[in-house]
């Protein structure tokens, strides 16, 4: 039976009605599906959180079982020194003496022992420290306790991935020392320290571990150690008993015995060498904790975080990339990084190996990556005005209209699609109250090298095996 003329304009109402329902539908669901994107891709976080909290929160993830150090801010809340007054120290200074790290690696990198000729005169089972951020021992670095010789002599020393020399300050000073927050270490009272001699083995590693050749002094080795800024240390090269904690000691352990000592190591007494060289604490300690160690870098000066030395106990949820210098004597530990998405969008970069570091803070990248990427956070944050510089960062924000702050997500995505979610607190770093910067900065040399600072790497468990060449990363390590 053919349809009559109002039976076919009846089914095309039907039709049309029926498209206009579905497409109301699919444009709802679309708004929806916006909605979740949007949500996925950003975070909203209170302004206060980037600024110092007069809280203690101590690290909930740390291994109890295993031996720990604290990284802790000095003046923060959760500091035996909190009620000492100490000089603050602005992001500005904090930028400044940061650059000056960069230089030194910079100088590593291009200058082998064999090229400087200058010559100063004069390592199965777990142990874990706490570690704190060392934002006002006037350094942008972390700082853990540790104890040395018999008796125990307490020292806070500046947590180092991109050094092998473990040294303290040493009396007496035959030049001169710095100011510290804890006497200085005197070796004469401690029954199990010795001083190294110029022919010992230990001797001949102090190039690739300081850059510089030994010299000696009484038939003892000399070592000296120069960063870019200036400071340094000079002294003997020793061995002596380590404390880790109660129940872990490392046996003649080789540190640098520092009589002569200068520059803006703040209070601290020192530096712990984490570095892969022969003489850091990771190679020293690699018999007993089979030359794996991890560690995890508070957000904030109000929280811990920790330093293990073994497997971790967040082993089995890490995932892992390829180091691409693993052999003993290299001191930095080099990756690949092959993309960093902002709001789920890749940025157009080429792949660039970058050195994890704990004395740097803010990450450095290749200038294109970093233009691309700046440009692509800058259209996520436009609802912000931006205002004047603070030295190398030049995206920053007046925040003095806002509590809050919506910033786009983002992830570093290193070798093997290793991806790295980085906090609010390494996206925006506060410069005062009502200003916050982008915390990321561009290099001004094809030259100069790639550095994942620890500002991105805070809350981050870094997990090391250097017997299979790895390393892992694990968010909300030490939240």
């Amino acid at each position: 039976m053919k349809p009559s003329n109002s039976t076919i304009v009846f089914l095309a109402y039907c039709f049309l009605l029926v498209g206009i329902v579905a497409g109301k539908r699919s444009a709802l669901d679309t708004s929806a599906g916006d909605a979740e994107t949007i949500a996925h891709h950003y975070q909203t976080v209170k302004l206060s959180s980037f600024l110092s909290s007069s809280i203690c929160s101590p690290s909930s993830k740390r291994d109890k079982k295993s031996i720990s150090f604290e990284v802790v801010h000095k003046l923060g809340p959760c500091s035996k020194f909190s009620k000492k007054k100490l000089k603050a120290i602005t992001l500005e200074e904090i930028l400044t003496r940061d650059q000056s790290r960069v230089d030194t690696i910079r100088s590593r990198l291009t200058t082998t022992s064999t090229t400087r000729k200058k010559v100063i005169n004069f390592k199965s089972s777990k142990a874990t420290m706490p570690v704190k951020s060392g934002t006002t021992y006037d350094s942008g670095n972390y700082i853990v306790n540790v104890e040395i010789g018999t008796p125990k002599k307490n020292e806070q020393l500046i947590l180092d991935s991109g050094s092998d020399l473990t040294w303290t300050q040493c009396q007496p000073c035959t030049g001169s020392c710095y100011t510290q927050q804890e006497p200085i270490f005197n070796p004469s009272l401690s029954t199990t320290y010795s001083n190294i001699p110029c022919t010992s083995t230990a001797c001949s590693m102090i190039p690739s571990a300081t850059g510089n050749l030994p010299g000696c002094s009484s038939s003892t080795c000399v070592y000296g150690v120069q960063y870019g800024d200036g400071s340094y240390s000079v002294g003997k090269l020793a061995k002596d008993k380590l404390t880790l904690t109660n129940n872990e000691t490392l046996d003649n352990f080789y540190f640098g015995c520092g009589v002569t000592n200068k520059g803006d190591y703040g209070t601290a007494s020192g530096l712990l060498g984490l570095g892969n060289g022969k003489l850091s604490i990771v190679t020293q300690a690699a018999k007993r904790y089979g030359k794996v160690f991890s560690y995890c870098l508070p957000s904030t000066d109000s929280a811990s975080g920790h330093l293990t030395f073994g497997t971790s106990s967040t082993a089995r949820k890490v995932q892992y990339t390829r180091l691409l210098s693993s052999q003993e004597g290299d001191t930095f530990y080099t990756v690949r990084l092959d993309s960093i998405t902002v709001s789920g969008k890749s940025i157009q970069m080429s792949p660039s190996n970058v050195i994890l570091d704990t004395g740097t803070v803010i990450t450095r990248l290749p200038l294109q990556a970093y233009s691309v990427l700046s440009k692509a956070f800058r259209a996520q944050m436009m609802q912000y005005p931006l205002t004047k510089r603070v030295s190398i960062l030049d995206t920053c924000y007046d925040m003095s209209n806002h509590t809050n702050v919506k910033i786009p997500k983002l992830t570093m995505v290193f070798s093997k699609d290793v991806g790295v979610v980085i906090p609010p607190q390494g996206i925006l770093i506060a410069a005062s109250h009502t200003q916050v910067c982008f915390a990321f900065a561009g290099n001004e040399n094809p030259s100069d090298p790639s550095i994942y600072g620890n500002v991105q790497q805070m809350t981050t468990e870094m997990v090391f095996d250097m017997n299979v060449g790895k390393v892992g990363f694990f968010r909300g390590g030490c939240d």
